[in-house]
Formats: structure tokens, sequence, C-alpha cells
């Protein structure tokens, strides 16, 4: 192991664009054990009232989440909204055609909208674009959002529910440039079909914004034309524009995983491009942002298909330290990329493909977990365009990168900051220089640490701890210069407060 130097210059007057709080979503499935045996459990003895698993709401406090995508992903394109409302005694069981799973329908929206009051978010609802039409689309916007009145809005109040639930964020559609979704359709097909859902759904309610599905991931054949086409058929009814992205080691090459956040720049970086062009051809004064509503390391394999099953276990991957490393830095590139990107929901919140799983009497946080709190707890008001000068680490697949993968925030009216710097090098520990250059009388307030010597190392049931953040001694400052250690294999945040 050895030892290099590097420096981060910060300005709190160079800053990239305000970051949007939410930025900090989850994703909610009808898939495995996120929904029945992890959010809502009510044979649970942890289970609260309304069957909502009380340990779990808890975790999702302390993340601080801000919004809440539901209810898919691919089971979206074959769900009937009808089937979960209503007294439950009477909703249908039904085959769940994505997961190859039996859904019992006894949580749905308004079970859903229980859940985001637990804990304070916003809720995210998506239309089905498959099987769906969009009359239906029209009437889930009625039956959620209007006063009373009206058919649906009436129907909402007999199921218990007489304030409307006035939701925002809809997403129209689900990965609809799949092969593998239900009722796939061409970029135009589902461009015409979005754009005539999206002009009821506001009709419904002028207030809500819409999102538009976007490539499935980068490596799509048809990304980023599908992209392009469905943009400048939908453009003006759109608020926003959907990335999937799903990061992982299959090669077991350490080295190019841990250099990840180049990747994820690269598909921001078309898009926003996508985003320009369209806005350009279009002649509009609109504008569309990006939504990356789902995004998570998934790659370990586990189950895929039910086998017909209520709940079966699949996707339930166990992360380890280099994958928390990894969503550090996918943290990292939400805050550089502020500018565009407004919304961003990981996949999923607990059990599926998730850093934390659920037993009947307990909950296990796994490494990432510790990543994405630090992140959604700190980083508050502007983002901050850091300079960094670093030691080069090799990959195969990128190249040469820097050991460090840094972001920064600061909110001017609380006058606090927050630094994020990942150390990606596997053998080298970075001395760094922090250097305040815009002459204000800075102050470090805490500094906490997540970093191990085995990147494959991870937390268990036996050892739950094992890979937690932890405070670490606060650097001193003079003069507006601080220096500390990075370990190799480490993530590391510090706040800070100006006099």
């Amino acid at each position: 192991m050895s030892t290099s130097k590097s420096q981060i210059f910060i300005d709190t007057n160079r800053t990239i664009a305000p970051i949007s709080p939410l930025l900090f979503g989850g994703f909610i499935e009808h898939m495995g054990r996120c929904v029945y045996e992890g959010i809502y459990d009510p044979k649970s003895p942890l289970a609260d009232e309304r069957g909502l698993r009380k340990d779990v709401l808890a975790a999702l406090k302390d993340q601080a989440y801000t919004v809440m995508r539901y209810p898919g992903g691919n089971f979206l394109s074959g769900y009937n909204w009808l089937d979960g409302v209503g007294p439950k005694e009477k909703r249908p069981s039904r085959r769940e055609l994505a997961w190859q799973s039996t859904e019992t329908n006894q949580f749905g929206t308004n079970e859903f909208m229980d859940f985001c009051q637990a804990i304070d978010v916003a809720p995210m609802l998506g239309v089905n674009m498959g099987t769906g039409t969009i009359q239906a689309a029209s009437d889930l916007v009625e039956y959620c959002n209007v006063d009373s009145g009206t058919y649906w809005s009436d129907l909402r109040a007999s199921h218990g529910y007489r304030q409307p639930h006035n939701v925002r964020y809809w997403c129209v559609g689900n990965e609809m440039d799949g092969p593998w979704q239900i009722g796939h359709l061409d970029a135009a097909a589902y461009g015409n079909k979005a754009l005539e859902a999206a002009k009821m759904m506001k009709w419904q309610d002028p207030s809500i914004k819409t999102v538009l599905c976007g490539s499935s991931n980068d490596q799509m054949p048809t990304y980023p034309d599908w992209d392009r086409t469905a943009l400048e058929i939908a453009w003006e009814h759109m608020d926003y524009h959907s990335m999937h992205y799903y990061a992982g080691n299959r090669d077991n090459d350490t080295a190019s995983y841990l250099a990840s956040a180049l990747g994820f720049e690269s598909f921001v970086d078309t898009l926003d491009g996508t985003l320009r062009y369209v806005k350009a051809k279009r002649r509009s004064k609109h504008d569309v942002y990006l939504s990356w509503d789902e995004w998570q390391v998934w790659y370990k394999g586990d189950p895929m298909q039910g086998d017909w099953a209520e709940a079966p276990h699949l996707a339930e991957e166990i992360y380890n330290l280099e994958d928390a490393l990894v969503v550090a830095q996918w943290l990292n590139v939400f805050l550089r990329k502020s500018h565009v990107l407004k919304i961003a929901c990981v996949a999923q919140i607990v059990n599926v493909i998730s850093w934390m799983h659920t037993r009947s009497d307990g909950l296990l946080k796994f490494p990432s977990y510790y990543a994405f709190k630090l992140v959604s707890n700190y980083a508050k008001g502007d983002a901050l365009d850091v300079t960094v000068k670093a030691p080069y680490v090799p990959t195969k697949t990128y190249g040469d990168v820097p050991a460090l993968d840094v972001s920064a925030s600061y909110d001017a009216e609380t006058q606090q900051g927050a630094i994020f710097v990942v150390n990606r090098s596997l053998t080298d520990t970075v001395t760094t220089e922090l250097v305040w250059q815009d002459g204000q009388e800075v102050c470090l307030d805490q500094a906490w640490q997540l970093s191990g010597s085995d990147p494959k190392e991870a937390n268990s049931w036996e050892e739950p701890n094992r890979l937690v953040a932890h405070a670490i001694p606060v650097p001193q400052m003079e003069n507006g210069r601080s220096t500390l250690s990075l370990p190799p294999l480490s993530f590391t945040v510090l706040t800070t407060r100006t006099a």
C-alpha cells in the first residue's frame, strides 16, 4: 500500500445548479418481496395497524427519501389499477405475467398513499401504457386528484378517502422500448400514445408533471434514437424524460467497476444533448428535464421468475463494499449533473435489488444504505463545480481515471455545505488538501467514512454492522485549507459551515 497526494478546490460562488430534493427518491414495484413482506406485512409482529412494517418505515425515514415511484416497473404494463382499490375482500387475485407471480392486490393505490404519508414523501404514480388505455390513465388521475362530484372522485371517497391524493408526478408507462415489456411499442407508436394519454391526464389536472419513457439502458439498439423520436412527438406535454440504468461487475474487474461514474455521466450527457436537440428542432420554449427513475447495482443473478408464488424471493442481491462505492459515485454524478437531472429513484427500496432485506423478526442493511443516507441527508442547496487534482488509476474499460470522485454542495441560506469523496483506488491512501477559494471563513463540522480493505466485504445477519459509516476525527482548518487522509476503497463525507 502506498500514499499519493491530491487537491480539491472549492468555491461556493462556482455553482452548477440547485440540487433538486427529488434526486433522493425510491421505487416500489410489485415484484418479489418488495411490497409483501417488505413494506407491507400485516402478519409481522413489527407491523403497525395498517400492515406497514415499522422498522422499514423508520429506516426509510432515516434515509430521507423525498419521492416514491409506484407500482412499477414491468409490473405496470399489465396492471389494472382498479384491481387494487376498494374492499380488500373483493379484490381479485391474478396471475402477474411480468414476474410470473401471483398478485393478491391487497396493497394498491390507497395503501401506497398511506405509506407515502407515513414517511413524508411525494407519490409518483405510473399509468399502464402496455395493456392499458389512455382512458384508464385519465380515470386514475381523476380518481386520485379530483376533489368530489364525479364518478371516479366519488368512488375514491366511497373507498374511505374523501380528500384527494393530489399526486403531482406521473410516469406515462414504463420501458416501452423493451421487447420484454407487456404491450411493447416502437418509438413512434409509444410517443403518440403517450402524447394522447398526457393530454387527457393534464385536462383532468393541469398542475401535474408527466414523465416520458426513455431508453431502458444505453445498450439498447434503438438508443438514443428512441428518445429523440418519442420526445419529438410528445415534447410539449411532457415535463421529464426517464432514464433507467443498472450497473454491475460481471467481469469481476473491480478497478473498472469503480470507475462506473464515467459511464453514468456519458449516459446523462447523451440524453442532455438529445433534449437540447429536440427543443431546438421544435423551436420550443418548453423545457424537459431528466428523471433517472430506476438506478441500482444489479448483476448477481437470483431467480427472476416467481413460479406463480405469492411474494417469491426474486433478485435479492447481497451488496458489498465495492457496490456501495459505486452507489456513492452515482450520487456524486447526480449532483454534478443537477442542471438537467431533477428526479432520481433508486430501484428498489426493500428486498428486491435493495440495500435493505427483511425477515419476519428484523431488518438487515447493506453498506450502500449508508452511502445513500449520507448524501440524501446532507446534499442541500446548490451543487458546486469542484476542481480536483488527483493521481490516476488504470482501468481496462475507461483507461486512466482520477483516483478521487468528488461532488460538493452549499446552501447559501443556512451557510452549510458538504463534500463527498470516493477514493476508488484499490491500494493507495490519498493525502488530500482541501482548498477553499472564495475567501469565506469556513469550519469543518462533522466527518464520516465508509471504508474497508476487501471490496467484496458485506454485512450479514450474523454481522450486520461489519461495514457502516462511522464518524472520524474532523480535520483542522487553517487559512482556508485542510488536509485529510483518504484510505483506499473509501467514501468520506465532510460537512461545513461558514462563519
